[in-house]
């Protein structure tokens, strides 16, 4: 597995996970995956609303998703950790 440490919006968790963070400040509009579904890098875990616009959070890495740490409707913070990938 490749971790991309140096990505935007991640941070290691653990030995074989990342952390997938906000990159903005946005309320919690949509959430794409379940939690122990399979994804790949780069693809959608969930969307924030934030200014009017629709902003995709990614997963850094391809994994299974096995955490979501926010609900639909929350403001979450720039920075704030959203979910965890394994």
């Amino acid at each position: 597995m490749r971790l991309r440490t140096g990505a935007p919006g991640a941070a290691p968790w653990g030995d074989r996970g990342m952390e997938v963070r906000a990159e903005v400040i946005g309320s919690l509009w949509r959430i794409v995956v379940e939690v122990g579904q399979r994804v790949e890098e780069d693809e959608t875990i969930l969307v924030l609303e934030s200014m009017k616009m629709e902003i995709p959070v990614t997963s850094p890495i391809g994994g299974t998703v096995t955490a979501i740490l926010a609900s639909r409707g929350e403001v979450v913070q720039e920075g704030q950790t959203v979910a965890i990938v394994e």
